[in-house]
């Protein structure tokens, strides 16, 4: 179904308060994220019933909007309805009252708001090294070869330089100088500052002005580039402050540099990485005692974690974990039975909902799930909604997690799982993995549609379906005739 992309970013910027009301708009793979001034000008109900809004997401003063997979159309027509400098998120207020809720809030806003810039690029790199990997498997380019070492250098580039594009990325969401913050994280990654860390690693000591300068690998690194950027915002404004406006052309930029590189060497970076080792050394010593039953918890919550934003709290454990040993076995093979159930829920409402409208919306959402990997369609289109869907796609969500875990399978990318990105399962060392990844995604569509239709859902009415268009205001609560129960 084609959507009138104007008609829609109209309809939301209006129910969420008019464009005066956003502070900052940007979007993930599927999301609209704005971040308001004024959270209670938000008119919920009216929201959630427009055409082509899947679902919203709410959290103090960010308001997340569920368009699917054309999300960036949708956002592209949104810029149009708001002032200049509302293009890219910002850190919550800080002149707001601190809690434990809300800096719990700003370090997942954070994280989340730097690395979704960022899936593109590495998903992209990820499929390359797989493409690499296969080519080199399957005997069509020799090992060693050259074409073989460029397409592993390709695909490996945006993993090496993560700091530098989690500093862009950052610096974005700090409201900070991007070019300073890259050229910071350029310090982490440079040759020769790489070759003291590999000698400091060694045993020989290292230190800067008398400081002692703790042995750490920054390439492929996440959170010392984020805590770094972070810092650097504030010590920008410190030295603005500070700087006489005569020589703030380049004694600014001078002293940004030499506070922050120093402080990024010293503490911030060391810092970072004992951050992320920590959390992924907890989440795989999970993985370690409960094995396979930690894939197929996993499995069984990762709806859930879409649902509340935390599933990219593992994004860098899963960038860090594959790039360090080629593959990542926990969180990755429980997005197989995730996703693919949800597009096998979705498939089974397709086929027994008497909506028409409906049925169309459940089809869509069961192929993005299904062939892309891409699962918020159906769970907000379709499961959510209907609420028993989501119900059986949990239930088999668990089960194929467990068959996956107990087979054994990791990936080597970290691609949404899907039948198009299957390939990143596959393990050249045991050809059986091809069978195990196509068996789980048979058992997750197969086994969810059954239970779908066995647990029965609220179908609902062809006169519900069609929202309040023009100037009508919808109801909050439908006075259509009853839904009807399938089952």
């Amino acid at each position: 179904m084609s959507k009138n992309y104007v008609a829609l970013a109209r309809s939301i910027v209006d129910a969420i308060g008019g464009g005066g009301n956003v502070a900052a708009v940007t979007h993930c793979m599927t999301r609209l994220r704005f971040v308001l001034n004024d959270d209670s000008a938000v008119d919920a109900a009216r929201l959630k019933t427009i055409p082509g809004v899947l679902g919203v997401v709410r959290s103090d003063n960010q308001c997340q909007v569920i368009i699917g997979n054309t999300v960036s159309q949708a956002y592209a027509q949104v810029l149009t309805l708001l002032p200049e400098g509302a293009r890219a998120e910002r850190a919550l207020p800080r002149n707001d009252k601190i809690t434990l809720r809300r800096i719990g809030a700003g370090i997942l806003d954070a994280l989340i708001g730097t690395m979704s810039p960022l899936i593109p690029a590495i998903i992209g790199g990820s499929m390359v090294k797989l493409l690499a990997m296969v080519l080199e498997m399957s005997g069509v380019v020799a090992k060693g070869a050259p074409t073989l070492t460029i397409l592993n250098v390709i695909g490996d580039g945006a993993f090496f330089f993560l700091p530098i594009m989690v500093a862009a990325s950052a610096a974005v969401k700090f409201k900070t100088n991007m070019s300073l913050a890259i050229a910071i994280a350029g310090v982490l990654v440079h040759p020769n500052f790489v070759d003291l860390m590999a000698k400091a690693a060694q045993g020989q000591p290292v230190d800067f002005i008398g400081i002692p300068v703790t042995a750490v690998k920054y390439t492929y690194t996440v959170i010392p580039a984020l805590c770094m950027t972070w810092i650097l915002s504030y010590i920008e404004r410190w030295v603005d402050n500070i700087t006489p406006a005569v020589t703030k052309n380049f004694l600014k930029p001078m002293l940004i540099v030499l506070i922050a590189s120093p402080i990024a060497i010293v503490l911030i970076g060391p810092v970072g990485i004992w951050i992320g080792s920590g959390i992924s050394s907890v989440v795989y010593t999970i993985h370690g005692y409960l094995g396979w039953l930690s894939v197929a918890i996993m499995g069984a919550l990762w709806p859930l974690l879409v649902m509340t934003g935390m599933h990219r709290v593992f994004t860098p454990t899963i960038i860090q974990t594959i790039a360090e040993t080629g593959k990542e076995g926990m969180v990755m093979p429980s997005e197989i039975g995730a996703n693919l159930s949800l597009g096998g829920s979705s498939l089974a409402v397709a086929w027994r909902t008497r909506n028409p409208e409906l049925r169309q919306t459940a089809l869509a959402a069961a192929a993005s799930a299904i062939v892309a990997g891409i699962s918020e369609p159906a769970l907000y289109g379709v499961a959510v909604r209907l609420k028993r869907p989501l119900v059986a796609s949990l239930i088999s969500g668990f089960i194929c997690g467990a068959v996956a875990g107990l087979a054994g399978l990791a990936s080597h990318s970290m691609a949404a799982p899907g039948l198009f990105t299957s390939v990143q399962f596959f393990d050249p060392a045991n050809p059986m993995t091809i069978v195990w990844v196509f068996g789980v995604m048979a058992l997750a569509v197969v086994l969810s549609f059954i239970l779908t239709l066995v647990l029965g859902f609220e179908d609902i009415p062809v006169e519900e379906a069609q929202p309040a268009r023009d100037n009508a205001q919808p109801a909050a609560f439908p006075t259509q005739a009853p839904a009807v129960k399938t089952n």
